[in-house]
């Protein structure tokens, strides 16, 4: 188990509020690291948690210094716990970083990574990206060719369960270009929309319209059940009042401004309406002032804009609702 799948087990105990504040003095990179993975938790067995809990709490009654590595944990966890019961945790610590599969390409140089998996098999290309955080994904699957992306997206959303022989023949082939690897021992249970939908969130906005027109060609039901799952700028016409305030809070007026350059009036007016009369008219006049936009530019402002909107679902301040849900109301 790795560190960041325990850190989201642990968050989800907390509960919202004080999940919403730990994640809130974190960087944007640990944020996303960490909302993937609460994302991707199923049901956990009562001794899981019990374990990953038991081991925060020796954790955070020992005090650390700049500079770490196993061996200053086995010093702070002896000094604080004694031999025996730091030996159990350092254990249970060093398996859990020789458990997930390519773990140790969570911080590889994304062009580096890419210079080696562009040419591979698009089946392998989808093992590996499906193993990887969503962040690094993204930009694996944002530079290769829109042929292979379309291959890939569609072998990820589709893959369900790949055995570990073959998880250890890729890793292999990896570890004589990049690193050493992992090797997992039980069969490990990969891909589908859920981390498909994730990569393509924190795509840019042009590699997520191409990828989804390409999808729409070969299989049109999985493109839109892609969708459904997505929040797309414009959506942002389904958020309620108080979550869309506390969006534009978070957003800069110049970003703002670019970002609903050519969208439709009920996006205009959605946020329009949340402003002040002051801050409309400034919002309106910038507009204006603008004039003609590239269309990228206004893609990536409406990307930062939903990032923003992400982030903050993710920390449990706002809720947001996709194509075809509908909470129903009890009496």
């Amino acid at each position: 188990m790795t560190g960041v799948r325990k850190a989201a087990i642990m968050l989800v105990q907390f509960g919202k509020e004080h999940s919403a504040q730990i994640l809130g003095s974190m960087s944007e990179k640990e944020v996303e690291m960490i909302s993937a993975e609460i994302a991707r938790l199923g049901k956990l067995e009562p001794t899981v948690v019990d374990d990953v809990m038991d081991e925060f709490y020796a954790m955070a009654t020992t005090r650390y210094a700049g500079s770490g590595g196993m061996d200053y944990a086995r010093e702070l966890l002896e000094a604080s716990l004694g031999k025996e019961r730091a030996a159990l945790i350092l254990d249970r610590l060093e398996a859990s970083m020789n458990d997930i599969p390519f773990n140790f390409l969570s911080h590889a140089d994304p062009r580096q990574l890419l210079s080696y998996v562009q040419y591979e098999h698009p089946q392998t290309i989808a093992l590996v990206l499906a193993h990887i955080p969503a962040a690094l994904a993204s930009a694996i699957l944002a530079g290769l060719s829109l042929e292979v992306q379309t291959e890939v997206a569609h072998r990820i959303a589709v893959m369900d369960r790949t055995s570990p022989e073959i998880i250890r023949q890729v890793e292999t082939a990896l570890q004589r270009k990049l690193s050493s690897v992992l090797q997992p021992d039980e069969l490990s249970t990969v891909g589908g929309l859920a981390p498909l939908v994730e990569i393509i969130n924190r795509a840019d906005r042009t590699t997520e319209r191409l990828i989804l027109e390409a999808l729409d060609a070969r299989s049109p039901e999985l493109a839109e059940e892609i969708r459904r799952r997505m929040f797309m700028f414009e959506d942002v016409v389904n958020l309620e009042d108080r979550a869309v305030q506390l969006v534009l809070r978070q957003v800069e007026p110049a970003d703002l401004a670019t970002a609903l350059k050519g969208v439709p009036e009920t996006v205009r007016d959605k946020i329009t309406k949340n402003l002040s009369e002051r801050g409309r008219e400034n919002l309106i006049e910038e507009i204006d002032l603008l004039g003609p936009v590239k269309v990228k530019m206004v893609e990536e402002a409406q990307a930062k804009i939903v990032s923003v909107i992400r982030s903050l679902e993710d920390s449990g301040q706002i809720e947001v609702q996709r194509g075809g849900e509908a909470d129903e109301l009890i009496a």
